[in-house]
């Protein structure tokens, strides 16, 4: 008798579960390049996980690049990129920090990419507006605090470094 109420509270318990809570988390990657890569410092955000509305699964990165690396990035704006990463690039780079994000930060968030990827012209400067800018501003779409030291423009690591220490809130997770 014992076992079947035991039973029974189980399947009625069942019926009160809640759902998983479905959350998409932003992470902030760097990468330190590489001679045998090929491959430049670089930053870039990732987002994992689910949305809460629809429990759509997410798993998307994006980065901001020179449509083509050349001289002519030293010399002023060239034409630009939006870079998704492989996997095995991925698993080469260090992830600095991660914050969750709600279903309206994650749209904010793909809206400002689709901006960047659709801006008119040459968008890329090496100086003003290169990956480390691109990334600052999905940082501040989640109310991170964000600056671009000078001696930092060229240095993703030391950058994400720089807004973790920044952002005390990060520390605490």
């Amino acid at each position: 008798m014992q076992k079947l109420v035991a039973i029974l509270l189980a399947v009625f318990s069942l019926g009160w579960a809640m759902p998983a809570a479905a959350e998409v988390e932003l992470s902030f990657h760097s990468y330190g390049g590489s001679m045998f890569d090929g491959r430049y410092p670089h930053t870039f955000i990732l987002m994992r996980g689910s949305l809460d509305k629809t429990g759509a699964a997410v798993n998307e990165n994006y980065g901001f690049t020179a449509k083509e690396v050349s001289a002519a990035i030293l010399r002023g704006p060239v034409e630009h990129d939006i870079m998704v990463e492989k996997a095995d690039y991925i698993r080469k780079t260090k992830r600095h920090f991660t914050v969750k994000l709600s279903d309206a930060e994650y749209y904010r968030i793909r809206r400002e990419v689709a901006a960047w990827r659709n801006a008119p012209g040459k968008y890329y400067d090496l100086e003003k507006r290169n990956c480390i800018h691109f990334v600052g501003a999905m940082a501040k779409i989640v109310g991170l605090r964000v600056s671009y030291p000078q001696d930092m423009l060229r240095k993703p690591k030391k950058w994400l470094n720089h807004v973790a220490g920044m952002n005390p809130q990060l520390r605490s997770k």
